[in-house]
Formats: structure tokens, sequence, C-alpha cells
């Protein structure tokens, strides 16, 4: 089990005619699919966090409209923790000459049931769960996020 605080992450689920966007990444030696998202910087905001893991990830602008929910899981085989940050938000079209994260092979809109089909590749169960709350309407006012400076 980890002894490390939580990883602070964020995701933007972004939705388009029934599909949604997500990368194809490669953060070690299996490709797995999972929405735009990373880990909160020191000193950064969790909407900045979203704002800008977007944007590096898809090359896309993004803005945020709600909290879909905050998640947390334990990796069972690393003990890792991770609490996610879900925002929904609209994203604008692809900045073509922005070169994406390392890590990212592909962008693609894919809708529920493609998704699901490809629960295998998902990189947590977190991506998964994240839509199916989405879908059912989850949605809190950016209100209720506070940074305090």
């Amino acid at each position: 089990m980890s002894t490390e605080n939580p990883h602070v992450t964020v995701a933007a689920i972004i939705e388009h005619d029934d599909r949604f966007l997500l990368v194809e990444e490669q953060p070690a030696e299996t490709v797995v699919l999972n929405q735009p998202a990373g880990h909160v910087e020191p000193g950064e905001s969790i909407l900045d966090a979203v704002i800008r893991e977007t944007f590096e990830e898809t090359g896309r602008h993004f803005t945020p409209d709600a909290l879909v929910g905050i998640y947390t899981w334990t990796n069972p085989r690393t003990g890792a923790c991770f609490v996610r940050f879900a925002i929904h938000g609209r994203a604008s079209d692809a900045d073509e000459s922005r070169e994406l994260d390392k890590d990212i092979i592909d962008t693609l809109w894919l809708n529920r049931v493609e998704v699901w089909s490809q629960r295998h590749k998902l990189r947590s169960p977190m991506v998964l769960r994240v839509i199916d709350d989405y879908l059912a309407g989850h949605r809190h006012p950016l209100s209720i996020l506070t940074d305090i400076t």
C-alpha cells in the first residue's frame, strides 16, 4: 500500500453529439484510454489545471461549465490513491499546430457504448463512471470549488 499523499487530478468531460473526447495515451508500456486529465500542480487551481491539461493533451481550449463529481480510487496494483475532480465543459476546435504531450497517441470521439466496449483499455474505472454520472445529469456549480490564496 502506498504511503504517499493522494494524487489530486482533474479530468475534462467534453461531450458533442453524444460522443466524448478521450485521449489514447501510453503513460508506461500499455496504451490506455482516458479523459483529458492530469495532476494539479502546486499553486494551481482545479479549474486552471483542467484548462491546462485539456490544452496540453488535445490542443483544445477548454471552458469549464460544471463539476460532474469528485471521485476517489485506489489502484489495486500499486496502492496509489487518486482524487479526481471531473469538470464538464466546452472545447474549441483543435489547434493542429500544437504539439500534444509526449504520452498522447491520439484524440478520439467515442460514444458511451464504444467506451464500454473498450473498458479493458480504460486507464481507471473512473473514466466510465464519470461518463455515466454525466449522462445521469450530475452537475454541480463551479462556485463550490474555492481557492484560498
